[in-house]
């Protein structure tokens, strides 16, 4: 098995696996700009849960290999262009931007990074599956195995089932050959229980963890409209032990998309704003809602949540004002199971 600081340290190893950009979703859902196809500097330091200088600072160090990879700067009549067609509001005089290959190269590169360190994992397992894995019948099987694992069971079967047995047989009535036919029985035992570790090793990676949020979650977040993503802010609060729930939108909302009780009593008000991942949640927002919040409701709690990340002065605002600040990373850690401390 490959260790990580091969991977880290190697050039031509990241070279060889930069294709394997499915990882990414593994581990984590990867948004991107509404072009499809790639994702700004703030979006990748969100994706890895790092600063924005530690991702430029990976530019600046690595920057002809994360160029191969797809990574580029757009100015002038290119960036205006860009903009046009994508519909993405941007007022610096360039943007830089990363291809998911380029993405997965930062993944790479990064170490001071638990998601990284979960995609350079995932990675490294399937690039050693690719490369000890026989080719197999796969012709039946159920629509909802993975290629993976069809592979695994198959040849932990036919193994278990008829070579194995077929080399007892050989054992029983050889004589001249004995020793080499219970030599050979021994390496297709060990291949065997090669097997089922690395089958029980990939369905632990794919699963759910507590430290990895289930893959998918802000996809299928990104994709709903206004509505349903205040009934699932909804019921997140219910699913909290959360009482008297009920989701206001609309007009006379009074500043609130959802009002309620917290477990133990208290009065609760929550605002719900669906914006892309490359915008922000500003001071003026936040400056709104803790009116709203304080003062129309009298709540004792209130949540601000967010699809996207908040300004250092919206969070410093928040924090003085008792307002909770669910951003887009703890969005997804809330919708993957984790209850909110505000709320326990």
């Amino acid at each position: 098995m490959i260790d990580q600081t091969a991977l880290l340290e190697s050039k031509s190893l990241r070279t060889s696996v930069a294709t394997h950009t499915d990882v990414l979703d593994k581990v984590k859902a990867l948004s991107l700009l509404p072009d499809g196809m790639h994702v700004t500097t703030a979006m990748v330091a969100a994706y890895f849960q790092v600063g924005i200088n530690a991702v430029r600072s990976l530019v600046l160090d690595h920057r002809e290999e994360i160029e191969a990879n797809g990574y580029r700067v757009l100015s002038g009549a290119e960036l205006s262009s860009f903009k046009e067609l994508s519909g993405i509001q941007s007022h610096t005089p360039s943007l830089a931007l990363f291809s998911r290959r380029a993405v997965l190269n930062v993944a790479m590169l990064l170490r001071d990074s638990e998601v990284a360190r979960q995609v350079r994992t995932y990675l490294l397992d399937m690039e050693y599956m690719a490369r000890t894995a026989a080719p197999v019948d796969n012709s039946v099987h159920s629509p909802a195995d993975s290629l993976d694992d069809r592979i695994d069971r198959r040849i932990v079967d036919i193994l278990g089932t008829a070579v194995v047995p077929l080399f007892n047989a050989l054992i029983e009535t050889s004589g001249e050959h004995r020793k080499e036919l219970i030599d050979l029985r021994q390496d297709i035992q060990r291949v065997e229980r090669r097997l089922c570790l690395h089958h029980t090793r990939l369905r632990r990676l794919e699963g759910p963890r507590e430290d990895r949020p289930l893959a998918g979650v802000m996809a299928a977040i990104d994709a709903m409209n206004g509505y349903e993503f205040e009934e699932h802010i909804a019921a997140l609060l219910r699913r909290d032990g959360c009482t008297d729930v009920v989701v206001r939108g609309g007009g006379g909302d009074r500043g609130v998309d959802i009002t309620g009780r917290t477990p133990d009593g208290r009065p609760l008000v929550v605002q719900c704003k669906r914006f892309a991942p490359h915008n922000s949640v500003t001071s003026p927002d936040i400056q709104k809602f803790l009116g709203a919040a304080k003062v129309l409701h009298k709540a004792d709690v209130a949540l601000y949540v967010a699809t996207c990340p908040f300004t250092r002065e919206a969070l410093n605002i928040s924090a003085e004002g008792g307002i909770t600040a669910v951003h887009r990373g703890l969005l997804e850690a809330w919708s993957a199971g984790t209850a909110l401390n505000v709320l326990r």
